[in-house]
């Protein structure tokens, strides 16, 4: 039963409990004022109501990526086809429930054209939680994530802490498999080492929509209980920055010199001494970053390969 219903069933019994007539049988009213040795204990016993919360998130993203379709893909079980430009912001109320507490959520869906920027930087202020998205076929709006974020930062002032910020990140439009250029390791290993929250998503099929803001409300509430600060817990990331810098300069490397951080020309010993630093950092058995078996893989192809021409 939902928290409305509970809500009536307490006030219509607790309603019921005052208006009890004078006139009533010993053993009922004995009954109702549980005056019997042991009664209490075996009364059920009534739930609390919890207070309901009231949050703010907004959605951030490159123009297109899909960010009103994601929520509508939530809120109305629909998906919209006709791509309709957010003008400004979209705002939007709704009501969902995490873990029997009804929680009313103010959704204001921000424009990811430029020309918008005047419009949306009013919004930032006094937001819980933050929904990054992009298109997993666009190589473009997934390094955008970065600006985003600076942009945010600005807006907030000298005074903003976004570390107590719920961010959740999106990667969207994965039904879109055959235009796909930015892989689940590389979104999740950008997301993961922030600290931040990451999805798969397509609004257009619904999938990883539910469980994404499922997750994502529960965090704001754990932050919301937690006093407004993001419980150490969920701030924790199970890789350094070193692992995730090096795994980044790897997927962007030019060649196998540049893979292991070498002079082309390089010694038989230099290279096995720059191969031994990186398997040490990113052996899968010691990293557990996104993508480091990938890496781990591409630099012992990369030192077999030199080594092949190293006489």
């Amino acid at each position: 039963m939902g928290s409305g219903g509970f809500e009536a069933v307490v006030s219509l019994l607790s309603g019921a409990e005052r208006q009890l007539p004078d006139s009533l049988p010993p053993r009922v009213c004995l009954w109702a004022n549980s005056s019997l040795p042991g009664m209490e204990a075996n009364l059920p016993k009534r739930k609390e109501t919890r207070k309901s919360l009231r949050i703010k998130v907004i959605s951030m993203g490159n123009a297109e990526v899909g960010k009103s379709c994601i929520i509508k893909r939530y809120c109305e079980k629909r998906f919209v086809p006709k791509y309709l430009a957010t003008i400004g912001i979209d705002y939007g109320v709704t009501k969902v429930q995490i873990r029997d507490r009804e929680i009313k959520v103010n959704i204001f869906d921000m424009a990811g054209h430029p020309f918008f920027y005047e419009v949306r930087n009013e919004f930032y202020k006094d937001t819980q939680g933050v929904a990054l998205v992009y298109d997993v076929g666009q190589k473009e709006s997934f390094d955008a994530l970065d600006s985003w974020l600076a942009e945010m930062k600005q807006e907030l002032g000298p005074h903003g802490n976004m570390e107590n910020i719920v961010f959740v990140v999106c990667a969207n439009k994965i039904d879109c498999t055959k235009h796909r250029c930015v892989d689940e390791s590389e979104g999740r290993l950008w997301a993961e080492s922030r600290g931040f929250l990451y999805f798969e998503t397509s609004a257009q099929t619904g999938e990883g929509i539910n469980e994404m803001f499922q997750t994502f409300y529960s965090a704001i509430v754990d932050l919301c209980d937690n006093g407004g600060k993001r419980p150490t817990s969920s701030m924790s990331v199970g890789f350094t920055k070193e692992q995730a810098d090096t795994i980044r300069r790897i997927r962007n490397s030019k060649d196998s010199w540049d893979m292991l951080g070498v002079k082309p020309g390089a010694t038989r010993d230099e290279v096995n001494k720059a191969y031994r630093k990186l398997a040490v950092l990113l052996h899968p058995d010691k990293c557990v970053a996104p993508g480091s078996e990938d890496a781990f893989k591409a630099v012992v192809n990369a030192r077999t390969a030199l080594l092949k021409n190293i006489k």
